[in-house]
C-alpha cells in the first residue's frame, strides 16, 4: 500500500459529541489530498471508542486506537505518529475548535520544502477568559525564554514532517514546545493564520494548574533541553576510495 501524504492524528477524550463533525469536516478538507486519519481514544468514559468502530468499518483511511487508560495528549500522538504512514503529520484537536478547512493551506505551505514545522496562529480566539489569560502568560514567557518565534505555540493545528518529529525528544506535555523542540534539532518552523471555533461539545480537560503552571514548569526542562543540546552538528562519512570511483562509474554509464 502507497504510503499517504499526510497523517492526521487526532487525541480524544470524551469527545463523542464532536468526532462525526470532524471528521466529515476532514474528509471536504483533504479530498484532493492522499490521507489517513488515526484518532487515540484516551480511556474515554463515553460511546467514543464504539463510534470509532462503526466509521472504520466504512473508511479505511480512519484507524482508531485506544488506551485502556488516560496517557494524555503529548503521549497519544507521540504513540499515533510512530503507527502513522504519512509523510506529513498534521495534528488537530479533538474538541472541534481548530477548522480542518485550515489543512490544506498548511500543508501547501510544508511541502514547499524549506520548512519542518507549519503551525498554526489563532488570530481571534474563542475560548473563556481564564484559558486566554493563562495561554497569553505562558506564550509570553515562553517567546521570552525559549525565542522560538512562534506566536501561538498553543495551537492545537500543526504539520510537521513525521520523520522530523520522530528525533525528538519525548516527555509529557512535549505537544506544547514543538517550535522550540525542532528548532533546537536544527529545523526551521513558520506560522500562518488560522480559524478558531468555539467548543461544539463536552467540557475542556484543562485548567489552571494543567495549563499554566505545568506549562511554566515543563518550560524550564526545555530551555535546560535546549541548553544541553549539540544540535545540529556538522557529521562527515568516510567513504572508501574504491566505493567512492565505483559509484562515479556507475554514475557515468551510459
Amino acid at each position: 500500500m502507497t504510503p499517504p501524504l499526510v497523517s492526521v492524528i487526532i487525541p480524544a477524550r470524551d469527545e463523542s459529541g464532536n468526532l462525526p463533525s470532524l471528521l466529515e469536516e476532514i474528509a471536504v478538507a483533504l479530498a484532493t489530498i492522499d490521507h489517513e486519519v488515526l484518532i487515540v481514544d484516551d480511556a474515554s468514559h463515553d460511546d467514543s471508542w464504539a463510534l470509532l468502530l462503526a466509521r472504520a468499518a466504512e473508511d479505511h483511511r480512519l484507524r482508531p486506537l485506544r488506551h485502556a487508560q488516560s496517557a494524555g495528549q503529548s503521549t497519544s500522538v507521540w504513540q499515533a505518529a510512530q503507527l502513522a504512514r504519512g509523510t506529513w503529520l498534521a495534528t488537530l484537536d479533538g474538541d472541534g475548535q481548530n477548522d480542518p478547512a485550515d489543512l490544506p493551506s498548511l500543508i501547501e505551505r510544508a511541502c514547499q520544502g524549506d520548512v519542518t514545522l507549519v503551525a498554526g496562529h489563532r488570530i481571534t480566539r474563542h475560548d473563556d477568559w481564564l484559558k486566554r489569560l493563562s495561554s497569553r502568560i505562558a506564550n509570553a514567557v515562553r517567546a521570552r525564554l525559549l525565542r522560538d518565534d512562534t506566536p501561538d505555540t498553543g495551537c492545537g493545528i500543526k504539520v510537521i514532517q513525521r520523520d522530523a518529529f520522530l528525533r525528538l525528544p519525548y516527555f509529557n506535555h512535549m505537544h506544547r514546545f514543538l517550535p522550540a523542540l525542532v528548532l533546537a534539532q536544527g529545523g526551521r518552523c513558520v506560522s500562518l493564520p488560522v480559524n478558531h471555533r468555539p467548543r461544539g461539545a463536552g467540557r475542556s480537560h484543562y485548567g489552571l494548574n494543567n495549563r499554566l503552571w505545568a506549562g511554566l514548569i515543563d518550560m524550564a526542562g526545555v530551555m535546560w533541553l535546549r541548553r544541553r543540546s549539540c544540535l545540529p552538528a556538522v557529521i562527515e562519512e568516510y567513504r572508501p576510495a574504491s566505493l567512492t570511483s565505483t559509484t562515479e562509474e556507475q554514475g557515468n554509464e551510459p
